[in-house]
C-alpha cells in the first residue's frame, strides 16, 4: 500500500509521457507548451510536499492522504475534458501539488513506526517503487492511449486515485497519535524547516535521493534516442532493454533490504556511492571507445542502475532518524529535493546533445556530486562515522554532529 502511495506522483507524471505528441496535435499547441504540463507537475509536487509535510505532522497521516488523493481524482477528470493547453498546464500544477501528499505520508508513516535497519528495509522497497515507476509507467500509458486517447490516460489516473482512497479509508491506520502531533502554526512550521536547513548532515543526506532520481531520469530521458537512433534498436528491442534495466533496480533494492539486517545503512551507503561512480566511469569508457557495442552499453547501464537501489533508502533512513517528532516535514524536504534536483538534472541530457555520451556524462555527474555531498556534508568517511542506528529505539535522537 505504501509503495502504491509513494508511486502516485511518478505514475501521474510518467504515464502521460507518450501522449505528448497527441496533446500537441489535439490542442493545437507547441511541443514546448506541452512539456510545460510535465514541468508544471514537478513544480506543483515540490511545493505540495513542503505544504503537505507539516500538514500531516499537525493533523495526522490519514487526513492529508484522503484530501490529497481525492483532489487528484477530481483534477484528473478535469484534465480529461480540458479544452486548451493553458488550462491543462494549470491543472497539472494543481495535480502535482495535491498528490504530493501520497509520497510525503508514505515516507512519514515508515518513520512513525520504524528506525534503523527495519526502516531501511521498508524504505528500500519504497524507493524501489519510486525509482522503477518512471521505467514502466510510460509503457502502460502508451497502451492506454493506444486503446482510447490521451484523455483516457487521465481516466486511468482518476481510477487509480479512487482505488487508493478506498484502500486508505479501509485499511490504513493512523500512525501519528494526537499527543505526538505538532502545533502546526506558521511560526512552528517555519522553525521546523529552519532547523532542517541548518542541519548540514540532514541536508546532505536529503539531497542524495534527488541526485539518484536525477540519474534515473537522465537515463529515462536519453535512452529512447540512444538505443534506437544510435544503436539501431527496434521498438520491441528497446522495450526489452528498458525492462532488463528496470530489473536491475528491483534486484538491488531487494538485496539492500536483505543486507541492512546485518550491515549498518551508513556502511552500505558509503560503499555503494563509490562503487556506482567506478562503474559509471567504466560505462563511459565503453561508450566512448565503442567497446562491446550495444552489449557494452547495456551491461554498463545494468550495473550502474543496479547499485542505485542501495543508495536512496539508506540515505533517507539516516536523514530521518533524528526527526521522528516531525517526520512529515523532514520527508517533505527529501521529496521536494527529489522533484527539484531530478527536474534540473534530466534536461541536461538533451542540452548536451541527447546522445550516449551526454546521457552517461550526466549520470557520472550525479554520481560525482553524490560522493562529494556525502563526504563533505556527513561523517560517513571519517573515522568512527555514525553509530549503528539499528541499535537505537524510535524515541532516541542522535546529535546532528554525532
Amino acid at each position: 500500500m505504501l509503495g502504491a502511495l509513494a508511486a502516485l506522483p511518478a505514475v501521474t507524471t510518467d504515464m502521460y509521457l507518450p501522449s505528448l505528441p497527441a496533446v500537441v496535435a489535439d490542442l493545437d499547441t507547441t511541443q514546448a507548451a506541452a512539456q510545460l504540463t510535465l514541468s508544471g507537475m514537478l513544480l506543483g509536487g515540490g511545493i505540495g510536499q513542503l505544504v503537505m509535510g507539516p500538514f500531516s505532522d499537525r493533523f495526522g497521516r490519514r487526513l492529508p492522504l484522503v484530501i490529497g488523493i481525492s483532489l487528484h481524482v477530481v483534477i484528473s477528470m478535469l484534465c480529461s475534458i480540458t479544452p486548451n493547453i493553458e488550462t491543462l498546464v494549470g491543472l497539472r500544477v494543481l495535480q502535482g501539488f495535491f498528490n504530493a501528499a501520497a509520497a510525503v505520508v508514505a515516507i512519514a508513516v515508515i518513520r512513525d513506526r520504524f528506525v534503523g535497519a527495519a526502516a531501511a528495509r521498508l524504505l528500500s522497497r519504497l524507493m524501489l517503487v519510486i525509482g522503477v515507476a518512471p521505467l514502466f509507467a510510460p509503457t502502460i500509458g502508451q497502451a492506454i492511449a493506444g486503446i482510447s486517447h490521451w484523455r483516457g490516460v487521465f481516466y486511468a489516473l482518476a481510477l487509480i486515485g479512487v482505488v487508493l482512497v478506498a484502500i486508505v479509508w479501509k485499511f490504513m491506520p493512523e500512525t501519528l497519535p494526537e499527543d505526538r502531533r505538532s502545533p502546526g502554526s506558521p511560526r512552528h512550521v517555519a522553525s521546523a524547516y529552519w532547523s532542517l536547513l541548518r542541519d548540514k548532515h540532514f541536508m546532505a543526506l536529503a539531497v542524495i535521493p534527488g541526485l539518484g532520481l536525477g540519474l534515473i531520469m537522465s537515463y529515462v530521458v536519453g535512452s529512447p534516442f540512444v538505443f534506437q537512433d544510435e544503436y539501431g534498436f527496434t521498438g520491441q528491442q528497446f522495450a526489452l532493454a528498458f525492462a532488463l534495466n528496470g530489473a536491475a533496480l528491483v534486484l538491488s533494492a531487494q538485496l539492500n533490504a536483505a543486507l541492512v539486517r546485518k550491515v549498518p545503512p551508513v556502511r552500505l551507503l558509503r560503499t555503494a556511492v563509490i562503487v556506482q561512480l567506478g562503474l559509471a566511469l567504466l560505462l563511459l569508457a565503453a561508450v566512448s571507445t565503442g567497446t562491446g557495442g550495444a552489449f557494452g552499453l547495456m551491461a554498463g547501464l545494468w550495473l550502474v542502475l543496479g547499485v542505485q537501489g542501495m543508495i536512496p533508502a539508506n540515505a533517507s533512513v539516516l536523514a530521518l532518524h533524528n526527526y521522528g517528532h516531525m517526520a512529515g516535514t523532514a520527508a517533505a524536504v527529501i521529496g521536494a529535493l527529489q522533484s527539484g534536483v531530478a527536474g534540473l538534472v534530466s534536461p541536461l541530457v538533451g542540452l548536451l546533445g541527447g546522445n550516449a555520451l551526454s546521457m552517461v556524462g550526466v549520470m557520472i555527474g550525479t554520481c560525482v556530486l553524490t560522493v562529494i555531498v556525502l563526504a563533505a556534508g556527513t561523517p560517513a568517511y571519517r573515522k568512527g562515522g555514525w553509530p549503528d542506528h539499528a541499535a537505537r529505539t524510535g524515541n532516541e535522537r542522535v546529535a546532528a554532529d554525532d
